[in-house]
């Protein structure tokens, strides 16, 4: 259904509700119930505008990962490697998990829904060209997008495994970026590279920074308060 003018104010509505809730509660502890009722709309209206739950979620998660690669770029530096920014960029993901599990929650079901994973799937195959394209130089955009399906498989696998003292975040984040670096053929000594630069970063407490950014950045697009 074409949202109209009338349409657009219940939209938002929606949407601010179902950002508070699953930043509050997490995706699977929000139900459709309560979005209905903390929004004041049918339930009509709902299905009409975004159809499901996964519907907002694939909303949310446009939002989340626009500039996920930007942030990165920044944090790496202006002379940082494509590789070196892949590192921060997938270490920030994982780093958010350990620190928020409403987050985790929300993480985890992007990776799973079947149109959010299409919308990152998508999204990270032409940024993995970009980035990886000269060591695969006979790959395509769909074979990044084959290749985005495994690597993607592999963080969410990880993000749904909270560290602990047997697997701390540090050695999480070396053995998926072994395995990610590996597969789009980057040469063992780069790895080493990107592992050790990896370990010059405060990962904790830059996560911590881009999680406030992420939340501030929300309550701006979606016009609620932070607490």
């Amino acid at each position: 259904m074409a949202l109209t003018s009338a349409s657009i104010p219940t939209k938002n509505r929606i949407l601010t509700t179902c950002v508070q809730l699953f930043l509050k509660k997490g995706y699977n502890g929000t139900t459709v119930i309560e979005i209905l009722r903390e929004a004041e709309v049918s339930a009509s209206s709902f299905q009409n505008i975004f159809h499901n739950k996964e519907g907002v979620l694939l909303e949310l998660v446009q939002s989340m990962f626009e500039n996920q690669f930007g942030t990165a770029r920044k944090i790496a530096g202006a002379d940082a490697s494509p590789v070196l920014v892949y590192t921060v960029e997938t270490a920030i993901q994982m780093a958010l998990t350990e620190l928020n599990e409403n987050l985790r929650d929300i993480y985890l079901e992007a990776y799973t829904q079947p149109q959010c994973t299409e919308y990152i799937f998508q999204h990270t195959a032409a940024e993995l060209k970009g980035i990886f394209g000269p060591y695969l130089p006979e790959a395509g955009e769909s074979d990044f997008y084959e290749l985005e399906i495994g690597s993607a498989g592999i963080m969410r696998a990880y993000m749904a495994r909270r560290c602990d003292v047997y697997f701390p975040l540090e050695r999480k984040l070396e053995r998926f970026l072994r395995m990610s670096l590996a597969a789009y053929r980057v040469p063992e000594a780069e790895q080493d590279q990107a592992v050790a630069f990896l370990k010059t970063l405060d990962i904790r407490a830059i996560a911590q920074q881009v999680m406030q950014q992420l939340f501030h950045s929300l309550s701006m697009r979606y016009h609620f308060p932070l607490d």
